[in-house]
This record gives C-alpha cells, sequence and structure tokens, in this order.
C-alpha cells in the first residue's frame, strides 16, 4: 500500500502528544474499561455514531476519492456495522477465559488463557479506504478494552474531518482522540510509548514504524501491501474470471491493497482475456470511463504522475487515457512490461493491469515464489486440484480462489499479510485478540500436593520419563 515516504520534520507546538498518551494511560489505569457493559457501551456509542454520520462520510469519500454512495457504502460504512454487530454479538464470548490443558506432573491444575486489553493504543489509517481502515481496528480495540489514538490520512482530508467531529462527538478524548494532520504530527506520536501501534500503510513507512516501535519494545500490527498476482489456469471461465479481477482490480481506482496487481496467463489466452477485460470495464463504466459516476480518481497530483510513468513500462492493450487535472486515469491493461520494470518491480496502486506470459501452473508458481510474499493470491481454474496446488505451494497474507478481495468481508476470517506484506491479523475475533494480551494461568489448590516434584531426585527419572 503506498503511503507518502517519512522525512524529518519538527513537531508543531500546539500538539502534545505526550499529553495525549499520559491522559489516556491515567484512564486506562482506572480500570473502568475491563468489564464487558463498558466495552459493549463504547461498541453501541460508535455504532450510533456511525449512523448518524453516514451521510457525511459517503459526501467525504466522493469529495476524497470520487467514490459513489454505493461503493462507498459497499466498501467502507455497510462493512463497519456487520463489524460492530458481530463484535456486540460474539464480546462476551471472545472475553471468557480459553480452557487450556495441564500435564499430569502438575496436577491437580486447570489451565486457561486470559485475555487482557493491552491499553494505550495507536491507529495510523492510510487514504485509500480512508473510513473503513480507520474504525475497523478501532472496533478491535474497544472491544478488547484498550483507548486509542486515531491518526487519519492527510491525504483524504473530508473523511479526516469526519472522523474528527463523530469520534469527539461519541467520546471523550480519554477514551479516543483524532489527531489530524500530516508527517509531523505522525512522527511526534510515534516518539511516544504505546502499548500497541496499528498501522496500515506501505512497506516503507511500515518498517519507519517498526523501527519507532522498537525503541520502547511496542508490539505493532502491520497491515502492508505487495504485489498481489492472479494466476489463471487454461481451465478456468475465462468470462467470469475476467470479469471478477477487472472488478476488483478496479474498483476504487485500482486503489485497494489487496487488488490485483498482474495476470500470470498462459500466451494463447491474452489476447482473449484482454477483449473480455475490456467488455467487463465496458458494463461496469460505460463506453467513457470519464462520465461514469461509478469510477473514481486518484487521490494526487504525484500519486497520479507516479500511475503515468509505471504505465510505460510495456504496451498498452486498451485503456491508458487520463486527464490530470481531473486526476482521471482510465482502467487500462498493459503486456510485454518487462519483469525488471519498476510497473513489475513495485506495487501499483492503480488502474494498471499487467499480463505476464506463463504457460504452465508450475511456472506461475516459480514466479511467485521468486519475490516477496503478497498480501493476496488469486488462483483461477475449474479443476479444484490446479487451485489447492497453489494455495499449497505459495505463501501469502490470504488468498481466493476463482475471485478476488472477497476474502477482506468474511468476517470470521483473520486478514493481514505475511513477511513484507504484513505482521498479525485482524477481523472479527482476530481483531479483539490483536488488542489483547493472551495471558497464560494455571489454577491449583493446596490439596494434593505431591512429592514427585521436589527433591531429592533421585531414582525419579525413569518416572519422569513416563509421565511427560
Amino acid at each position: 500500500m503506498v503511503q507518502s515516504p517519512s522525512r524529518p520534520a519538527a513537531v508543531p507546538p500546539s500538539f502534545d502528544a505526550k499529553a495525549l498518551v499520559e491522559k489516556q494511560r491515567a484512564y486506562f489505569e482506572t480500570r473502568v474499561t475491563l468489564p464487558l457493559q463498558w466495552r459493549r457501551e463504547q461498541l453501541q456509542a460508535l455504532d450510533r455514531v456511525a449512523h448518524k454520520y453516514e451521510a457525511e462520510i459517503l459526501s467525504a469519500l466522493k469529495s476524497d476519492l470520487s467514490k459513489s454512495p454505493e461503493e462507498a457504502f459497499l466498501t467502507e460504512a455497510g462493512s463497519i456495522y456487520g463489524e460492530i454487530k458481530n463484535a456486540l454479538k460474539n464480546l462476551k464470548g471472545w472475553m471468557k477465559p480459553r480452557k487450556g490443558s495441564a500435564p499430569i506432573v502438575i496436577q491437580p491444575a486447570r489451565a486457561y488463557q486470559y485475555s487482557e486489553p493491552l491499553g494505550v493504543t495507536l491507529i495510523i489509517a492510510p487514504w485509500n479506504y480512508p473510513y473503513q481502515l480507520s474504525i475497523a481496528p478501532l472496533i478491535g480495540a474497544l472491544a478488547a478494552g484498550c483507548t486509542a489514538v486515531l491518526k487519519p490520512s492527510e491525504l483524504a482530508p473530508a473523511t479526516s474531518s469526519v472522523l474528527r467531529r463523530m469520534l469527539s462527538e461519541a467520546f471523550p478524548p480519554e477514551i479516543v482522540s483524532v489527531v489530524e494532520g500530516g508527517v509531523e504530527e505522525s512522527q511526534a506520536l510515534l516518539a511516544e510509548r504505546w502499548d500497541l501501534i496499528f498501522f496500515t500503510g506501505g512497506t516503507q513507512v511500515g518498517r519507519v514504524v517498526a523501527e519507532a516501535a522498537a525503541r520502547h519494545l511496542t508490539p505493532t500490527i502491520l497491515e502492508l501491501g505487495g504485489k498481489s498476482p492472479c494466476i489463471i489456469d487454461r481451465s478456468a471461465d475465462l468470462e467470469v474470471t475476467a470479469r471478477r479481477i477487472a472488478w476488483g482490480k478496479y474498483v476504487n481506482a485500482g486503489q485497494t491493497c489487496i487488488a490485483p496487481d498482474y495476470v500470470l496467463i498462459p500466451p494463447e489466452l491474452k489476447g482473449r482475456f484482454t477483449e473480455l477485460v475490456q467488455k467487463a470495464v465496458r458494463s461496469f463504466y460505460g463506453d467513457d470511463t470519464r462520465t461514469s459516476g461509478d469510477y473514481g480518481r486518484i487521490i494526487s497530483t504525484r500519486h497520479f504522475e507516479r500511475i503515468s510513468a509505471l504505465a510505460a513500462h510495456g504496451k498498452i492493450a486498451f485503456g491508458g487515457e487520463r486527464d490530470a487535472a481531473s486526476r482521471f486515469f482510465a482502467p487500462t491493461v498493459i503486456t510485454d512490461a518487462p519483469v525488471t520494470s519498476p510497473l513489475m518491480q513495485e506495487e501499483i496502486f492503480g488502474p494498471l493491469l499487467p499480463l505476464v506470459d506463463c504457460p504452465s501452473i508450475e511456472d506461475a508458481i516459480r514466479f511467485v515464489r521468486a519475490r516477496p510474499k503478497p498480501l493476496a493470491l488469486y488462483s483461477f481454474a475449474r479443476d479444484a486440484s490446479v487451485n489447492e496446488r497453489v494455495l499449497r505451494e505459495t505463501s501469502s497474507g490470504g488468498a481466493v480462489t476463482n475471485d478476488v478481495c472477497v476474502h477482506f468481508a468474511a468476517e470470521g476470517l483473520p486478514f493481514g499479510g505475511v513477511g513484507e506484506s504484513g505482521l498479525g491479523g485482524y477481523h472479527g475475533q482476530a481483531s479483539f485478540d490483536a488488542f489483547s494480551h493472551r495471558k497464560s494461568v494455571v489454577k491449583r489448590p493446596f490439596l494434593l500436593d505431591m512429592a514427585l516434584r521436589y527433591p531429592p531426585y533421585g531414582g525419579k527419572l525413569s518416572l519422569f520419563k513416563r509421565l511427560m
């Protein structure tokens, strides 16, 4: 996921990061956040204010990214309601101690895992889904009994402003605070000691966050990105495959961390696949994508220029139309891009879809395995054994067979990366766990204090070997 690079900066004098952290820590230390009732009340307050500000959020997303109300609801606002509902329904069960097993040598005993809130947390959100990727981790923080400081992206200023107003209405600053601003504010926050930092963004900035966290030995959840491949087998339904890839690639104008980044395809299918993607684009957005109310815009001039530069590597099979003034960049398919080019080395984060000749599944698997582990991987085949082989022989944060991106919506599944694409996961119970410490607890009575474990040990070795 692409974000602005960090740079040295001075902390604005009007912003006191230390005082904010101390305020939240003092509140957390009262232990008022521990009970189920407190956590439920915070989630209910978030649900109420999310519904109240829904129209403003949809309007802000239109302003920042030219998202239609329908797309904004489908990919951002609507999913938040589902996450809150799921947390409220299951929170009591998540909070219960989870039973473990105790070996015979410590019997009688009962073993458990207790979930306790980590404490004062920092959530740094990106600009591409600025509402959903701000609120979803906040749900986990509140469910776990944590306080949170949210830093929205300055590149989505309209959404950032609404988030500040809605969350300040729902919560006092000692529970949830929103800090607007840019790199300076982020650096000021990262200089403080937190109990967890939850960052969504690019790998480059993720390293900066991890380095800052390491100074205080602060745990991190890093939701990053990478080049998520699509592998197409000859047995795939090519028309359905093209339509699904086109949707996942061009929604939000390609500015999605789990969007298909490139397609590995048998050479003889490349021409037909390109035609079918073009057909799907026309069915989605009409003959002139520029006039469609359902197609977004690139977030900034800098990012628009970056995508334009990437498009120069390879041959444009269709698309490529652009307008710098409105930051419009049409859905585009590119062929013959050198694998060493920036287009094939960098995360695209825009509406460019490179096609790579790949004669066999073996070749596709080798291609993927030779590169950093992606955030997502997509495999298309009617032959289920092909999909299973791809899943078995590749590593990725998540994967989908015969579709793209939909694993993000599965509330019961953790979402996250692996290797350079991220660390840790969230959604559903995984969000609760991300903001919790799993404390191992063994409970023993005073009865039956067996002499077995106490010295002298002479002659007990054979017994220990049988019991352990």
